[in-house]
Formats: structure tokens, C-alpha cells, sequence
């Protein structure tokens, strides 16, 4: 089974499991009274801790996706000189053919019945077994050549089928993602009108990463002048950012590649205890949120992170939320 195809069952299976539980979230506020601010806080970030690893789920799937298109791409490029190979050996053995078959094998008895001496007899024969030999090998690189395009080409078909089934499995998916997340937003309207959002988690200071000549420093400081763009689900910049997606885009700034997925990066990076400006910091057993550390504020640590649908990219305190580790990606 592909990675794509076991990755679209496990956000299936993730899809039905998230619905019977935000079955249980919907009604947790009270009815019998207007919700407060703190409490309409954590009904958003329960229903969105359950919610946002679907997100991620779907970034894996898009980003095999992706990964599927630049094989494609890349294995069109390899046919093109591959075909061309094909086409000039074929032409070739062609010739050779054409010609074995109007002068048959009289042309070599008659070259050795008229040799002048032993020597001559001797360089002739070679010569002709020279000539059949590199016949031989033409015709052994055609079928070589041959096999190598329709093996790659196979390859290509396969993953381009792969390519379409999956696009239209994301568009499904797609559709039940946006309907929790357009409750969320009524809620989060409710709290805040439509003036902004964050309420007591926001935090008001300037971010404290400053352009430097390392690379995290330099992914740090593309991550703050993002501060404000909107939040959305699947986006990696430059105008909206998830959360994997802001810090795949800073990264990319600095001349390091991630992967637009959290897990993914969690492997891509390594492990360091005392993070630097710059560094990833991940939050929940299965790592599904992850922002940039920026600094200290009032003597807490604060990253910078896309933290869900309706919200903008922001600086936030790291430890409101479950830290699962510090990463370095360079």
C-alpha cells in the first residue's frame, strides 16, 4: 500500500473518530445563560485540539501529493533524452537490418573467398566479427533502452493516476474540515465580534527576534514580519499560514527545506534541550501544532505561530500549551 493511500485511510478513520467527538464538544457551554469570554476560549480550544490534526492529516496527504508531482516531473525530464535514445538506436538497427536482409551473408563469404593471402583472410574475418558483434550491441541496447522507458514510464502513469484519485478524495474531506471550523468561527464572533481575536492569550509586546546572520535568527525575523496575516487551513505564505505551513515558509527564507506537515518536520530537525531564536517548538503527544520561539517576554518564552481558523499569526507564550520538544532545523 502507497503512503499516500494509508495516510487518506488514517485521516478517514481520523474524520468519523473527530465527528463523534465534537458530538460531545458542541453542547458543553452553558444554555441557560451568554457564555463568557474564557469560557467560549476553551470550548475553541477544545473543539480545536481535536480539530487541528485533521489539518495536519491533510497537509501529509497534500504534501505526498506534492512530493508525487516533482517525481512527475522529474521522470519527464528523464523520458525526454530517453526517448530520443529509443528512437536513434531503433533507426540504427533498422539500417543494419535493411542491410543484412539485401546483402545476406554472401557479401561476407565473397569478402573472404577473395582474400589475397592468410594474413588478409585472418584481418577480414576479424573485421566481420567485429561488425556482427557491434550489431549485437546495438540491437541489446535498444531492448535495453526499451525496457528502462517503459519501466520509468510506468512509473509515471501510476503516479499520475495516484495524483487525480487523491485530488478528489481531498476535495471530500476538504468539505468536513471547513464545516467544523465555519462553527468555530461563530463562536470565536460571539467572543469577540469581528474586530479580531486572541482574547486574554494574545499578547500585546513587539516580537523580540531581530534579523541576525544565522539561519534562525533569519527564519525568526520573516516569522514575526508575518505577524497579522490570517490564519488558513493547508496555506504555506505568502498572504495566510497554517501552522506547519508559517514555519516551512520562514525556513524556506533562510535556505532550509521542511516539509509542509508537523510530523515531517519534527523528523527533519533534531532535538536540542535549551532552544535559540529560531528553533521549532512542537505542543501535544502526537505533534500536531508547532511554532518558532522569538525570545522571552516578561520573562516567559514566546513563539511565533499560526494558531487556528478565524485567527491571525501571532505571538503567543509557549507554555499555555503542552510542549512535546524543542527542534533545530539547520
Amino acid at each position: 500500500m502507497t503512503p499516500l493511500r494509508t495516510a487518506s485511510r488514517s485521516l478517514t478513520r481520523a474524520l468519523v473518530l473527530v465527528a463523534a467527538l465534537l458530538v460531545g464538544v458542541a453542547p458543553a457551554l452553558p444554555a441557560h445563560a451568554e457564555p463568557s469570554i474564557s469560557e467560549i476560549e476553551a470550548e475553541i480550544a477544545k473543539t480545536w485540539e481535536k480539530l487541528e490534526p485533521l489539518v495536519e492529516d491533510y497537509n501529509k496527504v497534500h504534501s505526498e501529493l506534492v512530493k508525487l508531482q516533482k517525481k512527475a516531473a522529474g521522470l519527464e525530464t528523464k523520458l525526454q533524452p530517453l526517448r530520443l535514445t529509443v528512437e536513434v538506436t531503433r533507426t540504427r538497427v533498422g539500417v543494419i537490418a535493411a542491410e543484412y536482409y539485401k546483402g545476406g551473408r554472401s557479401a561476407e563469404v565473397n569478402a573472404l573467398l577473395s582474400s589475397g593471402s592468410p594474413k588478409q583472410f585472418a584481418d577480414q574475418l576479424m573485421m566481420l566479427q567485429q561488425i556482427a558483434h557491434g550489431k549485437q550491441e546495438q540491437i541489446s541496447a535498444t531492448s535495453e533502452a526499451k525496457a528502462k522507458y517503459d519501466g520509468e514510464k510506468a512509473t509515471l502513469d501510476k503516479a499520475i493516476a495516484d495524483q487525480k484519485l487523491k485530488d478528489a478524495d481531498l476535495a471530500a474531506k476538504k468539505k468536513v474540515i471547513e464545516g467544523e471550523m465555519s462553527r468555530l468561527q461563530k463562536l470565536r464572533t460571539q467572543a469577540y465580534g469581528t474586530g479580531g481575536s486572541g482574547g486574554s492569550l494574545k499578547i500585546g509586546a513587539a516580537c523580540p527576534a531581530q534579523m541576525g546572520s544565522g539561519k534562525g535568527q533569519t527564519a525568526a525575523s520573516w516569522a514575526c514580519k508575518q505577524i497579522s496575516k490570517p490564519y488558513v487551513w493547508g496555506a504555506a505564505g505568502p498572504g495566510s499560514f497554517d501552522c506547519s505551513g508559517l514555519t516551512q515558509w520562514a525556513y524556506a527564507k533562510a535556505g532550509v527545506s521542511l516539509t509542509h506537515y508537523t510530523k515531517d518536520q519534527w523528523g527533519e530537525t533534531t532535538k536540542v534541550t535549551t532552544p535559540a531564536v529560531g528553533d521549532l517548538v512542537f505542543f501535544y503527544g502526537d505533534l500536531h501544532h508547532v511554532g518558532m520561539y522569538v525570545g522571552t517576554v516578561n520573562g516567559r518564552r514566546v513563539m511565533v505561530h499560526a494558531p487556528h481558523t478565524g485567527d491571525v499569526v501571532r505571538m503567543q507564550y509557549i507554555d499555555v500549551m503542552p510542549v512535546a520538544g524543542y527542534r533545530r532545523a539547520y
